[in-house]
């Protein structure tokens, strides 16, 4: 097989691969306000956000954010030191040795003209890289299948990356184990390098290397006489020293070899080294072009990631630079669990049993609704819920060690989400409140749609109650009786000073409320208090209400508005199930 071909296309899928994730970040969309934005409009937007962080004095958070936050991991430090060592001991590692031995033709031995793998400081340096890879998978192991971290979730992709480190890392140790020992490799070294003819300085030579450097010879045994050491070491230091370090140096090799040195020479009449050989290449081609398309390219957008969140501003950067943001963070997402174990809604986790409702479950269903992968509904209706139990507490986004914004990164989806369709269950949940809150980022028609969309799903046949000239009395005995509500008695001490209506944000957020709301509040507890509960539940005030409760707060007589109009609301939701379910088939 020609490995150098095979290397080649391995760094051509590579860097094809990460070329195509970094197009994605500006080619993939995620929000409802986002498809006016073309791909070119970003990446001038972003071109000149580079220029103008660079030549202004945001390059100092740049350079603080490369140095606490990518190189030195300092928001793993501050969660969790035993989940920084970790992270620390895969990421450098990895990194290192990527850069150093897997691209050292590339990198290595052009920064360095006397470059061998098998000198110091690399021979020593690789061997410590590994080994800090391979204790980091142990942890990492230990830290998802003996620890059982709390809501720490391992899918298919992450068995992959673990899998394929492996073998790298055992396979490589192996191989050098067996390179030490190795009879055959000894003997081809002597033959291309070393041009000895005379059988004496042959056996020599060999004498000093079984004795010093770890080979098993199947001829020569030590004891050796002082003599012939030093006729070898003489013969070594002419033909071999320039390339060949002690091999102890190479800490982790020679503990291996020491290992498999009574097998060696019958593991080298199987020509295992040969073996080895192909298995730790073919690992590192496979792993180098699977990497883009991995969880593994964290390691890229991460540090990308962390530098944009430092300076962008969700107020005053501009829209396409936050959209191509966005897609930048759902590729930094390690999935390393750390929002799960804050998230405020983790309990309805532990009931519901719905695993988007985790905050680091939901970012892979994201990235392939962020890819315009189709999908099943049952997904759809895990994302909505699990959006839409969010507390918008913030917690994940305060520890996310990749710096991702996820608050408005949820927002972002559930704007989404409810233009879709189907809204009833985020408009009657927290998130209507913080919607409010945020009502000017939302476009005017794109804001109002889903809430006429509850209004005319849970309370349209009541709407048009409003406006009708003589008001609607409920009987004696009708099931929507006021007296069906658990805050019954409350709106009794209501005596029409509408402070309520005064401190209402959503009555003051309209020149004309009347016409746009139907009733105030304080007009609704008038409703009640007459016994007009279905002109009570018809408003748009119902489902334009935030639950901010400044009306129940400042009302001077304690009377729990908020709690009626909540109330409200599910009394027509129910009249609306009723129906729904006692209406004959048209």
């Amino acid at each position: 097989m020609d490995f150098s071909m095979a290397w080649h296309t391995s760094l051509v899928i590579f860097a094809l691969g990460t070329a195509y994730k970094i197009g994605t970040w500006f080619s993939r969309k995620i929000g409802c306000n986002t498809q006016h934005i073309t791909i070119s409009t970003r990446v001038a937007a972003a071109a000149k956000g580079v220029l103008k962080t660079l030549f202004s004095a945001k390059i100092a958070i740049i350079l603080k954010v490369v140095i606490l936050d990518v190189l030195l991991q300092h928001r793993v430090w501050k969660e969790d030191f035993g989940r920084w060592l970790m992270h620390m001991l895969i990421y450098g590692g990895f990194l290192l040795l990527f850069f150093m031995h897997a691209l050292e033709s590339q990198i290595t031995a052009v920064l360095f003209d006397d470059y061998y793998s098998t000198v110091n400081p690399f021979l020593f340096l690789r061997n410590l890289f590994g080994l800090m890879v391979v204790a980091g998978v142990g942890v990492a192991m230990v830290r998802r299948f003996i620890k059982k971290v709390p809501r720490l979730k391992t899918n298919a992709m992450d068995g992959y990356a673990m899998v394929i480190l492996i073998i790298i890392m055992a396979s490589g140790f192996l191989l050098e184990g067996m390179k030490i020992t190795s009879h055959t490799a000894y003997q081809q070294m002597v033959d291309e390098y070393a041009g000895l003819d005379d059988e004496e300085e042959i056996q020599a030579l060999e004498s000093f290397w079984v004795q010093h450097y770890g080979t098993v010879s199947p001829d020569l045994k030590a004891p050796f006489e002082n003599d012939v050491l030093e006729m070898g070491k003489e013969l070594h230091e002419d033909s071999c020293v320039e390339c060949h370090a002690s091999p102890q140096w190479a800490f982790a090799g020679w503990g291996t070899a020491k290992l498999i040195r009574p097998f060696s020479l019958f593991l080298d009449g199987l020509e295992m080294a040969d073996l080895l050989w192909h298995i730790h290449y073919l690992a590192c081609f496979l792993g180098l072009a699977y990497l883009p398309f991995s969880k593994m390219f964290h390691i890229f957008a991460t540090p990308v990631s962390l530098m944009v969140n430092a300076v962008t501003d969700e107020t005053s950067s501009d829209p396409a630079n936050l959209l191509t943001q966005r897609i930048i963070e759902l590729d930094a997402c390690m999935r390393c669990g750390t929002c799960s174990l804050r998230c405020s809604a983790a309990a309805a986790f532990d009931a519901v049993g719905n695993s988007c409702i985790l905050p680091s479950e939901k970012m892979t269903l994201l990235k392939s609704m962020a890819a315009g992968k189709k999908l099943i509904s049952e997904k759809i209706e895990a994302i909505r819920e699990g959006i839409y139990l969010c507390t918008n507490c913030d917690r994940c986004t305060v520890v996310c060690p990749a710096g991702i914004n996820l608050k408005e990164l949820w927002f972002t989806v559930r704007e989404e989400l409810v233009q879709r369709g189907d809204p009833e269950p985020m408009m009657l949940s927290p998130f209507s409140f913080y919607r409010a809150l945020n009502r000017n980022r939302i476009d005017d028609k794109r804001y109002g749609l889903p809430i006429d969309t509850t209004q005319k799903a849970v309370a349209g046949e009541f709407s048009q109650m409003v406006r009708q000239p003589e008001p609607y009395r409920i009987t004696a005995g009708d099931t929507n009786n006021i007296e069906t509500l658990p805050s019954e008695k409350t709106f009794a001490f209501c005596f029409g000073c509408q402070t309520c209506t005064t401190v209402c944000p959503v009555v003051a957020d309209y020149e004309m409320p009347m016409d746009a709301l139907g009733l105030l509040p304080h007009q609704i507890m008038n409703c009640l208090g007459l016994g007009l509960t279905e002109m009570a539940s018809g408003p748009r005030m119902l489902w334009d209400c935030t639950t901010c409760y400044l009306c129940q707060e400042h009302c001077p007589q304690q009377v729990e508005v908020t709690d009626i109009l909540f109330q409200l609301k599910n009394l027509a939701v129910t009249n609306f199930k009723k129906e729904t379910v006692s209406a004959p088939p048209e």
